[in-house]
């Protein structure tokens, strides 16, 4: 065990490391199973990452924790190179229906609580793009700035985007009341793909969250955009919540913001996907 990763633990809380595995868990960070005498913790760090980086999470994690729907790993501690979180063992890739009910029934729970506005209690990340959540009355003014025009001005300043594709998308952000009903903010994940939730115990469990308050169907847009959930779990959302209809025609336009942040993070391989968003609505 090396002495580093030793001072990061007992930083965070863990004074009696017995063993440090390394697991998977994603691209961005190193990551860890760390056994000790009575319980096993997951270990998240990352060599330099941007200021308040881990801290936002564990808020993401615990504004999910609180609302006492659905499951996440517990933060144990937290500071600026690492992140400590309970360790839930995961089981086998779900194929019941039960656990996709489960998950459908739990994530239509979290969106019926309404949130006092747009935005958040503070600015978070989605991978490592800053994530701007000012608080904001107006959904479509939220989603227009503080998400497809950041990752679009971000993209241009790169150079990944040409003139005329950022007139394009503010073009789009100028008319999302055309596409998009009213709808009331609740609390969401924020980055919910299948990587992001698993099956622990065969309850479903949620990781890696860019919490803010905004639009429950671009949450579950975002659940398409790499592959899509079961077709139980939207059959039981739909079940749950049957005032959200026609998502599926507007989840292009809700995941165009998952693009740029793609094309932001990756590189121009994504800006196809972007480009035929835009043609699409504005054709």
């Amino acid at each position: 065990m090396g002495k580093q990763l030793i001072d990061l633990l007992h930083t965070l809380g863990c004074a009696d490391p017995q063993q440090i595995e390394s697991v998977s868990g994603g691209c961005i960070n190193q990551c860890y199973r760390v056994d000790c005498q009575k319980h096993s913790y997951f270990l998240k760090t990352h060599s330099s990452p941007p200021p308040g980086f881990f801290q936002a999470e564990a808020e993401g994690l615990i504004a999910l924790h609180n609302s006492k729907i659905i499951r996440v790993p517990e933060v144990i501690g937290v500071c600026d190179q690492g992140l400590l979180l309970e360790y839930l063992t995961p089981s086998p890739s779900p194929t019941n229906p039960g656990y996709w009910k489960k998950l459908a029934e739990q994530l239509a729970d979290l969106h019926q609580l309404n949130a006092p506005c747009f935005g958040f209690g503070q600015d978070n990340f989605c991978g490592l793009t800053p994530q701007p959540n000012p608080q904001t009355s107006d959904g479509y003014q939220f989603f227009a700035n503080h998400r497809l025009g950041y990752q679009a001005q971000l993209a241009a300043a790169k150079g990944l985007l040409k003139p005329q594709d950022l007139d394009d998308i503010t073009s789009l952000s100028n008319q999302l009341k055309r596409w998009i009903p009213d709808q009331s903010p609740c609390l969401i994940h924020g980055d919910l793909w299948s990587g992001n939730v698993y099956c622990s115990e065969g309850e479903p469990v949620l990781v890696d969250p860019a919490c803010y308050w905004g639009w429950a169907e671009a949450e579950l847009a975002m659940t398409r955009l790499f592959g899509g959930f079961s077709k139980k779990f939207y059959d039981v959302y739909q079940a749950n919540r049957p005032e959200v209809k026609g998502w599926q025609q507007r989840a292009d336009l809700y995941n165009l913001y998952h693009l740029l942040n793609h094309l932001n993070l990756f590189g121009s391989s994504y800006l196809g996907q972007v480009r035929a968003v835009t043609r699409a609505f504005l054709d």
